[in-house]
């Protein structure tokens, strides 16, 4: 984690970053818990006044908010970028949410604390979870659009039918089944699933 620009108690009001007061309250919030932390408390840990932070941040709302948007556009735009690989869309497909299962697999098992507490705080921050979602079957919409337009896949809706993929494999994603992800069991469940899914998209 990024600890850059933590100077304590000599850290100066005026120089203070967004960015600075955001990697110290992942941090804070990691040692106290989303619901015990307040805007006080990472005031402290930066050694500014509350009202500095309050300066970019109007409430421990926005400010908890911002820490979860910032947390899952590191998932988002990594799987962005694994959506555009060259070729096949049924292989982009699949590299796309090998790599979404592997990304939360990575920070679960790196940062497993850290991943409980982001857990927490996501049930709070529904608009920003809501927009992230949205961009994730943006992605998959396009994916699965350009396999029906070269044949690859059924004629079908790419919206409803990204929505339904999501919702299919949550066991292999979602945080709430994050416990779960280990073993040879969870990928021979995974192929099944995704075995099904296919059958659904690819032509007869």
């Amino acid at each position: 984690m990024n600890k850059s620009g933590r100077a304590g108690g000599n850290t100066s009001s005026g120089t203070i970053s967004r960015e600075q007061i955001l990697a110290t309250a992942e941090d804070v919030f990691r040692r106290f818990g989303p619901t015990k932390t307040t805007v006080m408390d990472v005031a402290r840990a930066l050694g500014i006044s509350h009202g500095s932070v309050y300066r970019y941040f109007d409430s421990k709302i926005a400010l908890r908010n911002a820490v979860v948007e910032i947390w899952l556009q590191r998932f988002s735009g990594k799987l962005e970028k694994a959506g555009a690989v060259p070729g096949p869309a049924r292989q982009r497909l699949r590299f796309w949410f090998d790599t979404l299962r592997r990304l939360k697999t990575a920070e679960y098992r790196r940062e497993t604390e850290l991943f409980a507490t982001y857990h927490e705080l996501v049930q709070d921050s529904q608009p920003v979870v809501s927009a992230y979602y949205d961009v994730l079957i943006l992605q998959l919409e396009n994916i699965i659009t350009a396999g029906i337009d070269n044949g690859e896949f059924q004629n079908c809706d790419p919206r409803t039918t990204a929505c339904a993929m999501l919702d299919a494999t949550t066991l292999f994603h979602h945080p709430w089944h994050a416990a779960a992800w280990h073993g040879k069991e969870i990928d021979d469940e995974f192929e099944r699933v995704w075995t099904l899914v296919m059958y659904g998209l690819l032509c007869a």
